[in-house]
């Protein structure tokens, strides 16, 4: 028996999440799930859109499953999912973009995976007016921040076998904050180069990148970058593989590990049996593996697969006209 806080969000994120918690108990994994609010939903009841409490049954089980929540464009409250990474100290961002039905992939050779550092960069949030007719953002990069998210980015690729890792930066325009970026790369790239001579390490301009993204997916497998240019590339990705409803998220600290979605909370279909679980459930299907359930894993997998490249039962961000319990149904048949 597992205990992992869930966090159900809020848009489409309760159906979702209870879509997923089916799933796995028709795999015949047994968690108690610990659950607990946030989001716009929980802000009359709170008075925050992050209670206390949402951070202690975090820390206690160490591991959550987390669903979309809103985060208001331009006003309100800042984001609660940056809230929360940057409260536990969460620095990886990780996001696998691979293949799971060619039908939606834009190139299905895409198989690579994105190592975002996550608590620092522009996201730190410190900005203000300068005057009336200017706004002034500062970027946060710290060699410390740099060289955590580059070593978690080798230690996936040597644990799971991967060819490359590739530095994605600005730093021929932003000499210092992404120059320090780059310079401490580089340093954990020599440094595994002299136990691990296998990996191959470069590094890329963000610009360059993205277009080698779409035109040359093959030739890359570990992207490790900053928390901006991260958000977009592997957003980018996601593109790619056919869309955020199929592109599962991980953030990693030391001890702590929150897997979500990388959607949005989609309010306007909110309620309406019409949304999309699989971006959940890949997300959950990594929080599987990280406890140790790689069977269970495995079969949630195929069966997803299966029902995808069927294409019988799709929701409408797909092309279908299926609703959440159907494709949920499906999985589990498929099962």
């Amino acid at each position: 028996m597992h205990k992992v806080t869930m966090i159900a969000g809020d848009g489409i994120g309760p159906e979702i999440s209870e879509a997923v918690a089916e799933i796995i108990e028709a795999a015949g994994v047994e968690i108690r799930w610990d659950k607990v609010e946030a989001g716009a939903g929980v802000m009359d009841k709170y008075g925050t859109p992050l209670p206390e409490k949402v951070f202690d049954s975090i820390r206690e089980n160490k591991v959550a499953l987390k669903g979309p929540i809103t985060t208001p464009v331009g006003s309100g409250f800042r984001s609660v999912n940056v809230a929360i990474r940057k409260e536990l100290d969460l620095y990886a961002n990780v996001r696998p973009l691979k293949v799971h039905a060619k039908e939606f992939a834009k190139d299905e050779n895409l198989d690579m995976v994105v190592f975002r550092e996550n608590t620092e960069g522009l996201y730190v949030g410190i900005e203000h007016y300068v005057g009336d007719q200017a706004a002034e953002s500062i970027k946060i990069i710290t060699r410390k921040a740099s060289r955590k998210i580059t070593e978690r980015a080798f230690e996936y690729a040597v644990r799971e076998g991967r060819e490359k890792v590739t530095a994605v930066h600005k730093a021929n325009i932003l000499k210092y904050s992404d120059g320090l970026f780059l310079e401490e790369a580089r340093k954990v790239a020599e440094k595994y180069k002299k136990t691990n001579p296998e990996i191959e390490f470069d590094d890329k301009i963000v610009d360059n990148m993205c277009m080698q993204m779409v035109q040359y997916p093959e030739e890359y497998d570990v992207l490790v970058t900053t928390n901006l240019y991260g958000d977009i590339i592997s957003d980018l990705g996601a593109g790619l593989i056919g869309g955020l409803g199929l592109a599962p998220g991980m953030n990693l600290g030391d001890d702590i590990a929150v897997f979500e979605a990388v959607h949005g909370s989609a309010p306007d279909i909110a309620g309406q049996n019409k949304a999309n679980p699989v971006a959940l459930l890949f997300s959950a299907i990594l929080m599987l593996r990280h406890l140790g359930e790689t069977e269970a894993a495995d079969r949630i997998e195929k069966a997803v697969s299966l029902v995808l490249n069927k294409g019988k039962v799709l929701t409408g961000d797909l092309g279908g006209t299926s609703t959440t319990d159907e494709i949920t149904e499906a999985i589990i048949s498929a099962l």
